[in-house]
């Protein structure tokens, strides 16, 4: 098992290495840069997507050299000297793949440096953040696997049943109704809309929660994260209950349980001793992608719906910014926690069943 780890280990390298290939090379083609966003800020027009929409180009496209004025929208009258300063603050005086090894480099260090405009290193800025993506990605998770897995058992054991239908429908519906709007069905509803005000509208924890005692504490930040996490966990339980209950049908027509049966084995020592291994490989395999998808997935919405200054809202914010250290700082955390998130899921399969050997697959 030592050798198949090392070598997914081996493999990260070059995974998150391409990942952040692609999106370097993309990100030279968008129009926009840290340095247009000054410009425009400077020109009176709030971001650099109304200098690209408004009609600036009457000076700066009629001349056929490559000038100042031509490469960043906003900078017309502006001194050349000004311009080339903020080329080198930003580090844009260097060639593209000058730059690209220079921050590789760094984040092999974990050295993802400072953010342009809000005077803060990176590292700090997530830190700062992911208190916020933690309590939504864990919860949501744990819940849903807490509820779907039990949920998917009593289906699976009862099939065809008048419960297996409603249940079926039930989570159906709920999978359908996208994730904000359901968010905001439970803020008109339970968080002082239009019906009872139950709960908070807005933030993780309240204005006096270091005045709480300790169980206050824990109250009070369970009060403010109970919508946010329903809302985010809503849709993860339909496909994770249906796939639990199709994966444990799967087994129990098997004849190693027609077996287990014939000896005299009780029905719940046949479920939970036999059946419950085999079947919840396939849901196991399915906990990266899920883990994922909650912790990043739709987390920029509901942040934005609930007012919680978490990574998802962070992202969208520096991409929109183009805060192109907290855009590849944020990727590369992300890249590599999924890259690890699938190795632990590897094994994960051997501790639920040691009968799976990576070792001994053909590579």
């Amino acid at each position: 098992m030592g050798a198949y780890i090392l070598r997914r280990l081996a493999l990260v390298v070059p995974t998150l290495l391409g990942i952040m290939v692609i999106n370097f090379a993309l990100v030279q083609f968008v129009p926009g840069g840290p340095i247009e966003q000054i410009l425009a800020q400077m020109q009176g027009e709030g971001d650099v997507f109304a200098a690209i929409s408004g009609s600036g180009d009457d000076a700066t496209l009629n001349n056929s050299s490559v000038t100042t004025d031509e490469r960043y929208l906003g900078a017309a009258g502006l001194p050349e000297e000004f311009i080339k300063e903020l080329e080198i603050q930003f580090g844009f005086d260097k060639p593209p793949l000058e730059r690209f090894v220079s921050m590789i480099w760094n984040y092999m260090r974990f050295d993802f440096g400072e953010s342009y405009f809000r005077s803060i290193s990176v590292l700090e800025l997530v830190a700062e953040k992911l208190p916020v993506s933690i309590t939504l990605g864990l919860w949501s998770t744990l819940i849903a696997y807490l509820v779907s897995i039990p949920l998917g058992i009593h289906k699976a054991v009862r099939d065809g049943s008048r419960f297996d239908t409603w249940t079926s429908g039930a989570i159906i519906v709920g999978y359908a109704i996208p994730g904000f709007l359901f968010a905001i069905l439970l803020l008109v509803l339970f968080a002082g809309g239009s019906y009872l005000k139950l709960f908070p509208l807005r933030g993780l924890v309240s204005d006096n929660y270091e005045e709480l005692s300790l169980i206050g504490k824990i109250a009070d930040y369970f009060w403010h994260i109970a919508l946010p996490v329903v809302a985010t966990t809503i849709s993860a339980f339909a496909t994770l209950t249906l796939l639990t209950k199709n994966s444990f049908l799967d087994e129990i027509k098997k004849q190693y349980v027609m077996t287990a049966r014939a000896k005299g084995l009780t029905e719940r020592r046949v479920l939970y001793g036999h059946v419950f291994r085999n079947a919840m490989l396939i849901v196991i395999a399915g906990f990266p992608g899920l883990f994922v998808a909650v912790f990043f997935g739709s987390s920029v919405i509901i942040e934005t719906i609930f007012s919680l200054d978490g990574l998802g809202r962070l992202g969208f914010e520096a991409a929109v910014a183009r805060d192109y250290p907290v855009v590849f700082g944020t990727l590369y955390v992300f890249g590599l926690l999924g890259l690890v998130v699938g190795i632990i899921s590897d094994l994960t399969y051997v501790w639920i069943d040691p009968r799976i050997d990576f070792e001994t697959r053909e590579t």
